[in-house]
């Protein structure tokens, strides 16, 4: 088998992530639920486990780095923690679901939405931000990186026109943390939303958001918090605020593992290897006949996300051959990101998404180009 479907997930993992979470079932009680050995100890891994995801997602303070179950959680956390009726927020076609389908809700409910528009190339003009600002506008979200076509947004700027007229700014890093450079305080964003199984090659069921310390969210779920037992409140204090319920400790301790992993073996260097792998590909298929590339394939950064179609085939069928005739893992479909299909012009046929781990090899890429090749002969 060849997985190429790392932006679904990373299945492949390194071996330290498996073993942290073995060993946490077998030594970790409830985090924050009592003062006994196990319970202790469970309460370290996690603090251990904000303390790095603070470093490396460039958070100001680790006891505000809150975690959920993934980063539809976080988003869902923060949009509807910011934003209400009347307010307007300004987002982009380039997002996923989790991003919309939360502020489609609110827009039921009387918040005012601008969806700016992608180009044929998935791209966003970010002087669309200034042309789309009302008097009443509260904040931007988008995301780093796209999961169709690997485009990276510009967010440092982004972040900068947020500081610029005092609105938030939430930044979905699903696609870009653990890959591309991630830095909360030089962006300048309010809440930084992550997944723990994505580039941070951590177990599924992790995730969180980090939350810049002038931002107060509304909690999105209350109840158990381990402190302030007797109030009717929720405690609004960070993280517990934000955190109702037990966490996912043997979860946690393997997204420990997975950005303890990454920082030792330099995420600038796994960054590399993967994108050597998705140029190679990019260069392979590109001259295949009836191949369409979508999204800015040589823009100077991206992530190592490349979708395609062959000819007029619907994008399931040539998966499905992928995976059946050669074992090639793939993704197709509309990826939960329906708008820049429309951008794209793929909303009818979807596209066949490949995406690479700094774990996969050069064979696997020239196995995958021979397998589009044939398919493309028999078009």
């Amino acid at each position: 088998m060849i997985y190429l479907d790392s932006a679904a997930t990373s299945f492949l993992k390194p071996p330290c992530v498996a073993q942290a979470v073995f060993e946490a079932m077998n030594t970790l009680g409830s985090p924050g639920r009592g003062a006994h050995p196990l319970t202790l100890a469970a309460s370290r891994t996690v603090w251990e486990c904000r303390e790095a995801v603070a470093q490396l997602l460039g958070a100001a303070d680790p006891a505000r780095v809150c975690f959920t179950p993934n980063s539809t959680a976080a988003l869902n956390t923060a949009i509807c923690g910011l934003f209400g009726p009347g307010d307007h927020v300004i987002t982009t076609a380039v997002e996923h679901n989790s991003v919309l389908r939360p502020l489609y809700r609110l827009e039921e409910r009387g918040l005012e939405l601008t969806i700016l528009p992608a180009d044929a190339r998935g791209m966003i003009c970010c002087e669309d931000f200034a042309r789309a600002l009302r008097p009443n506008t509260r904040g931007v979200v988008c995301n780093h990186a796209s999961n169709v076509t690997g485009n990276v947004l510009d967010v440092e700027r982004i972040g900068a026109f947020c500081r610029e007229h005092g609105v938030y700014f939430v930044v979905d890093v699903s696609q870009s943390a653990g890959v591309l450079e991630v830095n909360q305080q030089a962006m300048g964003a309010s809440v930084v939303c992550f997944t723990g199984h994505k580039g941070l090659l951590g177990p599924q069921g992790t995730g969180g958001l980090c939350v810049a310390p002038n931002v107060t969210l509304r909690p999105l779920v209350v109840g158990g918090s381990g402190v302030h037992s007797y109030d009717r409140r929720h405690p609004a204090q960070l993280p517990e605020g934000l955190e109702a319920g037990t966490l996912n400790a043997h979860g946690l301790a393997g997204l420990l593992a997975g950005v303890r992993y990454i920082q030792e073996q330099g995420r600038e260097e796994l960054y590399h290897r993967e994108m050597e792998l998705s140029s190679a590909f990019i260069q392979g298929v590109r001259k295949v006949r009836g191949v369409t590339l979508y999204g800015d394939v040589d823009a100077p950064e991206r992530t190592a996300v490349v979708s395609f179609n062959l000819g007029e085939e619907d994008a399931g069928v040539v998966a499905d051959v992928l995976a059946q005739e050669f074992g090639i893992c793939t993704r197709a479909g509309a990826h939960c990101a329906p708008l820049i299909h429309e951008a794209l012009g793929t909303s009818r046929q979807g596209a066949v998404r490949v995406s690479f781990s700094h774990m996969n090899t050069m064979e696997e890429v020239k196995r995958a180009v021979e397998a589009v090749e044939e398919l493309a002969r028999r078009l």
